[in-house]
């Protein structure tokens, strides 16, 4: 075998091996981007606006996963909730459904429980199988005294995990349970 076919197979090999960790590493933080389009030339007098969903504000996936990531970093590294809100929104893509649900959950944590409701219920309609979303606002409905409802979330997300093992299944059991809050 060629010394370069075996470089590939031990490269190959060795990114088998780290892809997991990676992956676990993003967890959560790591949202889908929006589509992206490519920007009609347009004269300086004529502006068209792009349809939904596509980036915006920012010329990349890369753009927009970077803003998302310094965003959730305010908001779950360092708890400042309102800057996080800011720099989602900054972002331009509030339909995106890991945007609206990480402002509903600050939004949550502020207090601001009709925002948090709202953002919930935008994530959950741009993806109405956002496990983190059905497992955010189940804990939303246990704060406000409906663990009836909380539960129904809880079988939601059981249901789109398709087990109990999963992380988004585990935190709401344990905040309609009472052994955490999140």
């Amino acid at each position: 075998m060629p010394a370069s076919l075996s470089l590939a197979a031990v490269f190959l090999f060795t990114a088998a091996l780290v892809a997991p960790d990676i992956a676990a590493a993003a967890g959560a933080g790591s949202p889908t981007p929006p589509a992206q389009t490519t920007q009609p030339t347009q004269n300086k007098k004529a502006h068209t606006k792009k349809p939904k969903g596509t980036m915006q504000k920012s010329g990349s996936a890369e753009d927009f996963l970077a803003g998302y990531h310094a965003a959730y970093a305010l908001i779950y590294d360092q708890g400042d909730y309102v800057a996080g809100i800011a720099a989602l929104r900054a972002l331009g893509f509030d339909d995106n459904a890991d945007v609206a649900n990480v402002i509903g959950y600050a939004s949550r944590k502020l207090g601001r429980y009709d925002d948090a409701k709202f953002w919930y219920e935008r994530a959950l309609a741009a993806d109405p199988n956002h496990s983190l979303t059905w497992s955010y606002y189940g804990m939303w409905h246990a704060e406000q005294g409906n663990l009836l409802k909380a539960k129904d979330d809880l079988e939601k997300v059981r249901m789109i995990c398709g087990n109990t093992d999963c992380r988004e299944y585990k935190l709401l059991k344990d905040a309609i349970d009472g052994t955490a809050a999140y």
